[in-house]
């Protein structure tokens, strides 16, 4: 793949803007609230059963260890946040690390992937718990249709603007993180240590060391969200202060949040419980100290938490491709819609993100999350290493160590897929091949012999 000098930080046409894109528009209690909009969406709810299954009864460890690789991951993002604001976020990041070119596309689109996969493993989610409360047939029918309506929801509140979104995922924010203050609260003082012990008396997984680093790599998935402020980084009020202030709060957040719902989830639940309601543990986890109600009352938390993340995930992801597009990194077609680039992209990853829903379960979307992500933020420090330490002040010693952590997870997680799952290892070793050989033919298109592009 080749490098071309990074080009200048306006990769905004005349004609070609992705619009709607108004500096100071978010604030940033906004931003957090979209951080951990997505964080708590795609978290907690989704993936405590499928981290049970993998690493046994130390999967509140594992969300723990997560947590810890995501604060360093972070510390790039915080740099380049603070250095190169925009709506692009990682898409502008790789652009500066990488210059204009096929790498950047490449990677930037697995970012992209990634994103919708976590619109579309929420979505699922929403489904499944809605579905705890309403018995309306077949979830095999049912989880999907919910899904899909939720991102129609999201889409029309995204194409309403973004002081829609803010306001709703400031709401749902209050809204889902006092509830589940709540439950962690409750479900703490109802915990029995018993159940923190069980796992080989109750035909729960044994856990092993590639088992529970595969959980750290699937847990990362919970707090990724903190990517999608960086999306958002040409609106946030004062950019370079507050892009990365608005990252750490949100991990902050997300990090206690996890860590103290695990606990309440492993003590009022036996290990065979939480892995049997895989897909809606937190749901079963209160009915041992809420009863009925606490099966409401959770169901009614995750509806928020899920709906908040999706509508935060449509508003990064559609920006990102609106920003891929104006750097003529990927291909534009109007295809007779009206309005600006941002309400096509929008189209584009509602569109996408609903086909995924329809076609993956659960769990082999968030495997499907989990690779694509780690290779692109493996990408994303190596850029900097590579490229831009003398650009950035950077400590390299900390980035080293957010490669090093990503690869010992990322190398465990496809290791334990092998053996469990390998038919997601071949979709997502031909969902990369598409990328990278579309992604080169399309930037041959408009490529000069002298290797600049034709702008």
């Amino acid at each position: 793949m080749e490098h071309n000098p990074p080009a200048s930080h306006d990769s905004t046409e005349p004609g070609h803007s992705t619009n709607d894109e108004v500096a100071g528009s978010l604030s940033l209690p906004g931003a957090v609230s979209l951080g951990t909009g997505v964080m708590i969406g795609a978290g907690i709810f989704a993936l405590t059963g499928q981290a049970a299954g993998l690493a046994g009864d130390l999967f509140p460890v594992a969300f723990l260890v997560a947590a810890v690789v995501a604060a360093f991951s972070s510390y790039s993002y915080v740099k380049l946040s603070n250095a190169y604001p925009s709506s692009g976020g990682v898409a502008m990041f790789l652009k500066e690390e990488y210059g204009l070119g096929t790498t950047t596309g490449v990677f930037a689109l697995f970012m992209y992937v990634s994103m919708v996969i976590n619109e579309s493993l929420v979505a699922r989610t929403f489904g499944a718990y809605l579905l705890q409360i309403v018995d309306l047939g077949s979830e095999t029918f049912w989880v999907p249709t919910l899904g899909v309506a939720l991102l129609v929801v999201a889409f029309a509140i995204n194409l309403a603007g973004n002081q829609y979104v803010q306001a709703t995922a400031a709401i749902m924010a209050i809204l889902k993180v006092g509830g589940l203050a709540v439950f962690a609260v409750i479900g703490l003082a109802y915990a029995s240590s018993a159940n923190f012990t069980n796992g080989a008396t109750t035909g729960g997984a044994s856990p092993s060391i590639d088992g529970f680093l595969a959980a750290v790599a699937l847990s990362i998935l919970a707090y990724k969200g903190f990517t999608t402020i960086t999306n958002s980084g040409g609106e946030i009020v004062d950019p370079h202060r507050n892009t990365g202030r608005a990252i750490v709060i949100s991990i902050a957040i997300c990090s206690a949040i996890y860590l103290v719902l695990a606990v309440a989830v492993a003590g009022n639940l036996t290990l065979t419980e939480i892995i049997d309601a895989e897909n809606f543990a937190l749901a079963r986890a209160a009915e041992p100290a809420f009863g009925q109600t606490g099966l409401w009352f959770t169901v009614a938390i995750a509806v928020i938490a899920t709906a908040s993340g999706v509508i935060a995930s449509v508003f990064a992801a559609s920006r990102m491709l609106a920003m891929l597009s104006t750097m003529k990194e990927v291909p534009h077609r109007h295809l007779g819609m009206p309005g600006p680039i941002r309400v096509h992209t929008m189209v584009y990853t509602v569109a996408f993100a609903m086909a995924l829903t329809v076609l993956f379960d659960l769990r082999r979307i968030a495997a499907l999350g989990a690779i694509f992500y780690l290779i692109m933020d493996i990408a994303i420090h190596w850029g900097i290493l590579r490229h831009l330490r003398s650009r950035i002040d950077v400590n390299p010693a900390i980035v080293i160590t957010a490669i090093v952590l990503d690869v010992i997870v990322l190398i465990a997680f496809l290791w334990v897929k092998a053996s469990a799952d390998a038919l997601i290892l071949y979709i997502s070793a031909a969902a990369i091949a598409l990328i990278v050989t579309a992604e080169r033919l399309f930037m041959r298109s408009h490529t000069g012999p002298d290797g600049h592009m034709d702008m």
